[in-house]
């Protein structure tokens, strides 16, 4: 089944002209075929995200090919919580010391479709870290979500988050990884579940990246999931023995899924376990495609921005500056992956 896949995925990256990539997701799919378990279930759900996938067709310049000896591999952990499958991007470069980004994909996504959409690969090319996304399955949640909602999965050492943390601790040891520059990020439940690992595990996280999610503790079931996800879920416990993350957020002023109140809750939380008092200062900007946004910066008395919460106008449930390719991707920018790698990579773990 890993190799169908592969194949599949394949086929739609040479039909998108991305022929180094598909050749490396065939390379590797071809050297790990030897037969891997099936995920393991943690625990059902069906939240799911109603609207449409938001897709454009408007014209990008052709990103730079991947280095020929990039690899896009297929790995799993197995803990005491269970199993939980992940594709590993190593670009060509890969070395000891490299940075990791562990990135979440999604409701009803996958690794290769977050992969394509949030385009994180060339960056890593580019940049030079690596990529984990691990991957949800339909024997944990009916849509692929990952189960933020759930009491069960927001918790330090216990279901999801104890997989997540126990897949990025193996690419650390296995890669090398530094272990001061590994950073979380998701998109949706994707966002709301690395909100979540970085309130639970601020000693394995140097910083977090949320687009169009909720703040950790946003919900603690599927009514008020739903509720929160329109409304809000508020900060009532946000501040309580939290250790400050940094993050950065970005969210569409448009999302009629996960209303854009709940990036402001996000900021709320961070803000409110914040080291020190932090100023605040926003700057309302234009891109090349001419999409209005705003972008908020909380600085500490020194100058350093620790929290940035970026607001996209006409924006839809979406990832900013993504790729059309893949899905929930707006092309017209500001280029979220671009800003979170740069947010990232300027900061390490004490």
């Amino acid at each position: 089944m890993a190799l169908k896949t592969s194949m599949e995925e394949a086929l739609r990256l040479t039909r998108s002209g991305k022929l180094a990539e598909a050749t490396a997701l065939l390379r590797s799919a071809f050297t790990s075929s030897g037969g891997a378990p099936s995920p393991a279930s943690v625990i059902g759900g069906k939240l799911i995200e109603n609207l449409p996938f938001a897709r454009t067709k408007a014209e990008q310049p052709a990103p730079a090919e991947p280095d020929a000896d990039a690899r896009f591999e297929e790995r799993s952990y197995t803990g005491p919580e269970g199993t939980m499958h992940y594709r590993l991007y190593r670009p060509g470069q890969a070395k000891a010391g490299m940075p990791l980004v562990v990135m979440l994909h999604g409701c009803t996504q996958s690794p290769e479709d977050f992969a394509r959409g949030t385009g994180m690969n060339r960056l890593a090319d580019e940049r030079g870290f690596l990529v984990a996304y691990p991957r949800q399955t339909q024997a944990a949640n009916a849509q692929k979500c990952w189960n933020w909602f759930k009491p069960g999965d927001q918790q330090r050492d216990r279901g999801e988050p104890a997989l997540l943390a126990g897949v990025t601790r193996q690419v650390i040891a296995a890669e090398h990884v530094d272990p001061a520059r590994v950073y979380v990020a998701g998109m949706s439940a994707g966002g709301a579940a690395a909100a979540i690992m970085a309130a639970e595990y601020p000693d394995l996280y140097a910083a977090v990246g949320i687009h169009s999610g909720l703040a950790c503790g946003a919900a603690r079931d599927l009514p008020s999931a739903m509720t929160a996800m329109q409304s809000g879920g508020g900060t009532r416990s946000a501040g309580k023995g939290r250790r400050f993350v940094p993050v950065i957020t970005f969210h569409g002023d448009r999302d009629a899924t996960v209303n854009e109140v709940n990036s402001r809750e996000i900021v709320a939380a961070a803000a409110a376990v914040a080291p020190t008092p932090l100023t605040v200062k926003t700057e309302n900007l234009r891109n090349p495609t001419g999409r209005s946004y705003t972008r908020e910066t909380s600085a500490d008395a020194h100058g350093t921005v620790l929290i940035e919460r970026w607001t996209i106008a006409g924006s839809g449930h979406a990832w900013s500056g993504g790729d059309a390719s893949g899905s929930y991707t707006d092309p017209a920018g500001p280029d979220a992956s671009r800003e979170m790698v740069r947010f990232f990579l300027e900061r390490k773990r004490a």
